[in-house]
């Protein structure tokens, strides 16, 4: 789980031994330089006090992001305090609660947000502190399709949740761990099932693998909620994923080794670096969101992941997270929100049509509806949603299907009856419904990613 103070405290060790001059010292320049925000973490209160001088004097609206990104390092309640105070003064609110979250949401909709033409500079100078990897994220030229004050750092360096690679795997019979009510993310590529119980993926938040002979990665959100699968090879090249350490809307940031470009998870696409506006976007696959004794029902030969991960963590069902998940409280502010439902109501999420558009189904409607149609940007589709709540789309070229057991058949309104298989719905006659990528995520990580999507509740 994250513990955004860890990280400070090594920082305010790094400080006290003089560790930021390289960072540039106090400008002489009379205009502000990035590395005079980096200075207001400096143990010097000779320094600081002069660094917040000016920036009182040559106050601009786009200060304010950088003054709450140096607040996030800052654990002298008192030094907190005369931040805050500058705020206040500077921007007229004094009635904001003295969180970094209450005052992001308030920029994020002031109409003077603006950018300051050193704001990468200052985050390269900042976060470098705490991971020297994070420096070339925000360095100079890099190209970015995302607003920089919403990046916002997660609390861990690069890596610091540690993904899985090429995790162990082992037989149903041998994961006697697992509980029947236990969640799993359930997948089968090429005839090669898999599940990755939720209780592990809960602290390490992605895997990457060989599976079905494709390569894949397995990227799950915790704040958002959201469990994807991708292919890794795009175009004939093979990305290698990793935790940036970043969110962009409360949502996971992905790096590649190659270029250290981040991704955006629920997007799939390079969002700052050198891959931006490549037309890079990694193919999605089906994955479901299910119960072990469900999943194990319909796939016996399943493998499972270990709980030989390499790391010692409590993988006990409902540890990771246990907190979070249990209020509907946010852990980082999001630009905006949709009140018609809970932040963290589940909702099922497709991408449909060319362009895509995209489309959340609240996984309460589908739990009433287990089989539930529609049309979606020119796409005909079947949810089918199975006794454990697990949601499949299909596409259903026109037919209307009128009945479903619940398990591995659904009948069509001609009396015909096809195999619900994971990767699509099989006639009589051999006649193939295929199945649509989708995933669960909570309402809010979603809506803050496709405000435009459509809402079936």
């Amino acid at each position: 789980m994250r513990r955004p103070f860890r990280a400070a405290t090594a920082l305010s060790v790094l400080l006290a031994l003089g560790g930021i001059a390289a960072a540039g010292g106090q400008s002489v320049s009379p205009d502000l330089a990035a590395a005079d925000f980096v200075d207001l973490l400096r143990n010097d209160p000779d320094i600081r006090r002069g660094v917040l001088s000016r920036v009182e004097r040559q106050w601009q609206p786009s200060f304010v992001p950088m003054l709450l990104e140096v607040l996030q390092l800052v654990r002298d309640p008192v030094y907190r305090d005369e931040l805050f105070d500058l705020l206040e003064r500077a921007t007229g609110q004094r009635r904001l609660a003295r969180s970094g979250n209450d005052w992001f949401e308030w920029y994020w909709a002031w109409d003077e947000r603006g950018d300051w033409q050193h704001y990468a500079e200052f985050k390269s100078l900042l976060y470098r502190l705490i991971d020297p990897r994070f420096e070339i994220y925000f360095s100079a030229g890099r190209e970015s399709t995302v607003e920089l004050d919403e990046v916002r750092w997660g609390g861990v360096a690069q890596n610091g949740i540690p993904p899985l690679h090429d995790p162990k795997m082992i037989s149903a019979d041998e994961a006697s761990y697992l509980g029947r009510r236990d969640v799993v993310f359930g997948l089968e590529v090429e005839g090669d099932a898999r599940a990755y119980p939720k209780r592990i993926m809960g602290w390490h938040e992605m895997f990457t693998d060989t599976v079905g002979g494709v390569p894949v990665a397995g990227v799950y959100c915790t704040l958002c909620g959201s469990m994807i699968l991708f292919e890794t090879e795009v175009g004939g090249e093979r990305y290698e994923l990793g935790t940036s350490g970043f969110l962009y809307r409360s949502n996971k940031l992905m790096f590649d080794e190659a270029t250290q470009s981040l991704w955006n998870t629920l997007w799939g696409v390079p969002v700052i670096g050198p891959l931006v506006g490549r037309g890079i976007e990694l193919p999605r696959r089906s994955i479901v969101t299910t119960t072990w004794g469900e999943w194990r029902k319909r796939h016996p030969d399943t493998r499972v992941l270990s709980l030989d991960t390499g790391y010692e963590r409590d993988y006990s069902e409902g540890a990771a997270y246990r907190e979070y998940f249990a209020t509907d409280e946010l852990m980082f502010a999001v630009s905006r929100r949709d009140d018609r439902l809970d932040n963290k109501a589940e909702v099922f999420c497709l991408l449909l049509g060319d362009p895509e558009q995209p489309l959340a189904l609240a996984a309460e409607f589908l739990e009433r509806n287990p089989l539930h149609q529609l049309s979606h940007a020119g796409v005909d589709l079947v949810v089918l949603t199975d006794r454990s709540g697990a949601n499949r789309a299909y596409r259903t070229g026109g037919r209307r299907f009128a009945d479903w057991n619940g398990r591995d058949r659904v009948e069509d309104g001609e009396g015909g009856v096809w195999q619900v298989t994971e990767d699509a719905l099989v006639g009589a006659d051999g006649a193939r419904l295929e199945r649509l990528a989708g995933h669960r995520a909570f309402w809010f990580g979603w809506f803050a990613a496709y405000p435009e999507t459509e809402l079936v509740r």
